[in-house]
């Protein structure tokens, strides 16, 4: 449907047409809710490469995920993806996936700036030292992170205090005197495993861990690490993990050694708790964050704000995580 036709059953010129549509201020308002509502009940939609020539915006951003974790198959991801892509579509900005390489290096991301082909970047699995980031903040070009990365510069990111989370699993096992306690956590060198493990270390203090280690966060590893463990020594009292996947083998493994039940129950305290597709029902403690779709729009709000101006220092927003022992 063409700009003409709807200003031939308006009795409007193309150029009134064009002009109410993209917003220019000559255009009275009466005149402008006419064009739209003709537009909109004809399906009309602007053509993509003119109105970038106008605006000088492509209305399309990119989010760039790491193909190691293969995070678009967690239903979780996928929830705060569809949730994400709603709400930008309502601004008319598209969603695009960008698989993140290792062996690429940052050369698909700079072959994308050059073509202008995005207005930001959304980068997810963030590091300490993320040359990611880095060459992004070189280039001026629009990001924000979902995570957070130690830039000397600001920038705008999203994120859940982590340190705080595992902070609050260890003080509630040593009020209940539970001392006994094991940290099984990723080996992934991201900021968010870090600073969980670091806050899991701060809070246990003068307590010496029972066992402390990084393995691949998969429910695998779970297993095999909690079933040693739980063969080992049987004095251990607790285990707080960082993750889903490692959540569900360590419960798996204390169901095979009967310690989910009973006055020897294993506690279990575990980041977002089991996951929804799990084979196992065990009485997990999740350290809880936003929701996904919470985050989803969270997040689509911060990248309408970037796009409309507003600058890093007022696109920053730190969630609080607590405890909650409701079944997964």
């Amino acid at each position: 449907m063409s700009l003409k036709a709807i200003a031939s059953v308006l009795g409007l010129s193309v150029t009134t047409v064009s002009r109410a549509l993209n917003g220019y201020e000559d255009v009275a308002e009466e005149t402008r809710k006419r064009v739209e509502e003709e537009a909109q009940r004809r399906g009309y939609r602007p053509n993509a490469a003119a109105r970038r020539l106008k605006t000088g915006r492509a209305n399309a951003v990119g989010l760039v995920f790491p193909v190691t974790t293969s995070p678009v198959s967690d239903c979780r991801f996928s929830e705060m993806l569809l949730t994400l892509d709603q709400r930008l579509a309502q601004q008319e900005i598209d969603l695009l996936l960008l698989a993140d390489k290792p062996h690429d290096g940052p050369r698909t991301l700079t072959r994308l700036l050059r073509s202008r082909v995005l207005d930001a970047l959304i980068v997810t699995h963030t590091a300490p030292q993320d040359a990611r980031l880095l060459s992004l903040q070189q280039k001026n070009f629009r990001f924000i992170t979902l995570g957070r990365s130690d830039l000397p510069q600001p920038y705008a990111w999203l994120d859940v205090d982590h340190y705080h989370g595992s902070r609050l699993a260890v003080e509630a096992c040593l009020q209940q005197g539970v001392t006994r306690i094991a940290w099984l956590g990723s080996d992934e060198e991201t900021t968010f495993v870090r600073d969980r493990r670091q806050g899991f270390l701060d809070a246990m203090g003068a307590v010496v861990p029972a066992h402390l280690v990084a393995v691949p966060p998969s429910r695998r590893a779970g297993y095999q690490q909690s079933a040693l463990w739980l063969a080992q020594d049987p004095s251990l009292q607790a285990i707080i993990t960082d993750s889903s996947a490692l959540a569900e083998g360590a419960a798996l493994a204390a169901q095979q050694a009967k310690r989910l039940t009973g006055p020897q129950a294993l506690r279990l305290y575990a980041w977002e708790g089991l996951p929804r597709e799990a084979i196992v029902e065990a009485p997990v403690i999740a350290i809880r964050q936003a929701s996904e779709r919470e985050t989803g729009d969270q997040l689509a709000d911060l990248l309408v704000q970037m796009l409309n101006g507003a600058p890093p220092e007022q696109l920053q927003l730190l969630r609080q995580p607590w405890l909650d022992s409701a079944p997964h």
